[in-house]
């Protein structure tokens, strides 16, 4: 993220110096990941930390190279035993009971604080080190995790790795014991994590696999039931449970991803980006907007986090909007849309796309060019949206006082080589895992150009520990989210719930095309409501196993119904009442929460379309860069066409133009919308409705041309100009 200026800096894009300072934007970040606040350890619990933590980074590079030879679910179960005791140390219980008056006042508890986080009993405890019990619990998660691997007899469980997995499917009591001690601790790490919601989501399907036997058998999600030592077998001793292929993607990609954007931070890459945004920008009337796009587009190739995103270019850009005259809250929905990009953004996508790459059994690149095509035509919305508000609300020029940016690539470009290494890489075949290591060695060995970040062997332990505890909190949920998938395929619960959603579409009509529609409207609703419930990786799982099969059913093709899942999990992010990364702007900006998530919601209104047209017509396929030049072409223009009037509709002015009254407004939303629904029929109208909108806005122009001129004719022109 970016620094604040020092001894030889390139400059200081903003030479602002009222915003939030380096240190109040890490505390910042680190509160709005899409995990809760951990705890600082330092002295003798800090070094344990960093000496698990590293000894965890070293193992995983190792794993790259040299893999186990006892096979990857025995390399998980190591992993999942390093990582998991040290989210109890990192995350406090913080379980909170309700406050009771003094005797003979009240007996009702008083009121919780609005926001716990910002008490001073919070900060006390994240100060503070682990506790006895959080003690008790690391070792209790140490024990459970690695019981499959000890060998150890004891009694009729235990045995070694070998004769654990030849009790699957008839585990002894021991073993039941250990896989719900685990159950148990994994639940409770992720409610440290992220809260009560994801834990209370596992239950229920625990729930329902347990007791759903007892469910009429004439309902569509009722089978035969099962008992619970066959529930904790199918979570602890099978490959769809704690050790899926979620927690897979964790170990394998995820953990590598987060040590080379912690490696590239460090070499100064953040700052770089920031600052090559306001200097390419630094001559634009709009220059304020373009700058906090474009910085949360080179930034999410370091962070991947829409939140942290958010946070990281508000420190730089918030001080230049609000100059440039931004009410706060459209600033906050400007950077919160910019940083939900991130995750949208190759070549470091969020942690749900490495699961796409798993279940499709596809490359990473593939799922990197899927991707290509949308997040320019995010973005394009944004600056487009940029564009508009600056003129209909008057924003003012701001000098950006910055180096040029030719100077800045000739002297810190080469920021973007471990970039362009990780794509060249993948394209000549090597894997995900060996390209990321590569560029992670490339962006070490790059920092000594610049003596200010050059990674010393401190700071690159600081790299590494560093990026493990940035996969803490997604670990915990990815094995946790393999209890939703191993009784979604004990319970048939998939393809039972796919069955009932299509038949709801076919419930209005059995045209095949508007059963498609319908479905795919219900699975966006469906995954948006899912998504602001539980994190961006287990809403995409949850999707998948429930909603994928739906989509699939009705001949959607497999990338399509992927792409669809995981752009709608993404988008919890900026999705009102929670909208995480509308949240974190507006804890930068100060402006009032709400509105800021309503404009959020505005700039991002493309990236709530665009997935629809993946999967309504065949002809969607082109905005995955899938089926030949001619239907990549076609598709990327009809839809950067629906993205600009869509834009025009929200925002109330045509750029070059003017402003659009209601009914143009009215004619662009149904313009958008129907070109998205890629056949030629629905092209031409929505073309035509288009060509209306534009004449419209004519109209109204020439309109107010004459009755200003009529009513003012001796306006100074030099008053006009200005």
């Amino acid at each position: 993220m970016p620094l604040p200026p020092d001894e030889g800096a390139v400059g200081d894009p903003t030479r602002v110096h009222d915003g939030p300072t380096s240190n109040d934007t890490r505390e910042l970040a680190a509160r709005f990941e899409d995990e809760k606040p951990g705890r600082v350890l330092s002295g003798p619990v800090g070094a344990v930390f960093t000496g698990i933590t590293l000894a965890i980074a070293l193992l995983a590079l190792w794993q790259v190279f040299f893999p186990l030879p006892q096979g990857s679910k025995y390399y998980l179960i190591i992993f999942l035993a390093g990582v998991l005791p040290m989210v109890f140390l990192a995350y406090p219980a913080d379980l909170r009971l309700p406050r009771w008056r003094r005797p003979g006042t009240d007996l009702a508890p008083g009121p919780a604080p609005a926001d716990p986080a910002e008490t001073p009993d919070a900060a006390e405890r994240a100060a503070q080190g682990p506790t006895p019990a959080d003690w008790l619990l690391a070792v209790a998660a140490l024990l459970s995790c690695l019981y499959p691997v000890l060998p150890v007899t004891l009694g009729a469980g235990g045995g070694g790795y070998d004769a654990f997995l030849d009790r699957q499917g008839l585990l002894v009591p021991l073993d039941v014991a250990m896989g719900t001690v685990l159950l148990l601790l994994l639940l409770e790490a992720c409610r440290r994590t992220t809260g009560w919601i994801l834990p209370a989501v596992c239950l229920l399907f625990l729930a329902y696999g347990y007791y759903g036997g007892l469910l009429p058998q004439s309902w569509p999600v009722a089978h035969a039931g099962l008992d619970f030592s066959q529930l904790v077998d199918a979570f602890y001793n099978s490959d769809s449970g704690f050790y899926g292929t979620p927690l897979d993607v964790a170990a394998s990609y995820i953990v590598l991803f987060t040590i080379y954007g912690a490696v590239l931070d460090l070499s100064g890459a953040g700052r770089f980006f920031v600052e090559l945004s306001a200097a390419a920008f630094r001559r634009s009337r709009t220059a304020a907007g373009r700058t906090a796009v474009a910085s949360g587009f080179l930034l999410g190739t370091v962070s991947g986090s829409g939140a942290a995103t958010t946070v990281s270019i508000g420190a730089v850009a918030w001080p230049i909007l609000r100059r440039a005259g931004y009410p706060a809250e459209r600033a906050g929905g400007m950077l919160a849309a910019a940083g939900v990009g991130a995750i949208l953004s190759p070549p470091t996508l969020g942690a749900a796309a490495f699961i796409i790459a798993e279940y499709l059994g596809v490359s990473y690149l593939q799922v990197l060019g899927w991707a290509t095509v949308p997040t320019v035509l995010y973005y394009l919305g944004i600056l487009l949206s940029v564009e508009i508000d600056a003129r209909r609300s008057g924003v003012r020029p701001v000098v950006l006082e910055t180096a040029s940016a030719w100077r800045l690539l000739a002297r810190f470009g080469y920021h973007f080589l471990s970039l362009i290494v990780i794509i060249v890489l993948l394209a000549l075949g090597l894997s995900a895992t060996r390209a990321v290591v590569a560029a992670t060695v490339l962006a070490a060995a790059l920092s000594f150009l610049d003596r200010r970040h050059r990674l010393t062997p401190t700071r690159l332990v600081a790299a590494l520990s560093g990026g493990v505890r940035g996969v803490l909190a997604v670990t915990a949920v990815c094995a946790a989210a393999g209890i939703i998938t191993a009784t979604t395929t004990k319970t048939g619960l998939g393809p039972q719930a796919a069955a009932l959603l299509v038949g709801g579409a076919q419930a209005v009509s059995s045209d095949p095309a508007v059963v498609l529609a319908l479905t795919a409207l219900l699975a966006a609703i469906a995954l948006s409501l899912l998504g602001l419930a539980v994190p961006v990786t287990a809403s995409f799982v949850i999707g998948w196993v429930i909603i994928g099969p739906a989509l699939l059913n009705l001949g959607v093709a497999a990338p399509a119904a992927a792409m669809f899942v995981f752009y709608f999990a993404v988008l919890s992010e900026a999705s009102p009442p929670t909208a995480l990364a509308a949240v974190a702007a507006s804890a930068v900006t100060g402006g009032r929460l709400v509105p800021t998530m309503w404009q959020t919601l505005r700039y991002a209104l493309p990236a709530y379309l665009i997935p629809i047209a993946f999967v309504i017509t065949p002809a969607g396929l082109g905005l995955l860069g899938i089926g030949g030049p001619g239907r990549i072409a076609v598709a990327g223009v009809v839809v950067a066409l629906s993205v600009a009037v869509l834009a025009v509709a929200a925002g109330g002015w045509l750029p070059g133009v003017g402003p659009a009254g209601a009914p143009e407004r009215l004619l662009g939303a149904l313009a958008g919308l129907t070109l998205l629904w890629l056949e030629p029929v629905p092209v031409t109208v929505g073309a035509v409705l288009a060509a209306a909108m534009v004449a419209g806005v004519l109209v109204r122009r020439g309109v107010a041309g004459r009755s200003g001129a009529s009513s003012t004719p001796s306006v100074n022109q030099g008053e006009e100009t200005q």
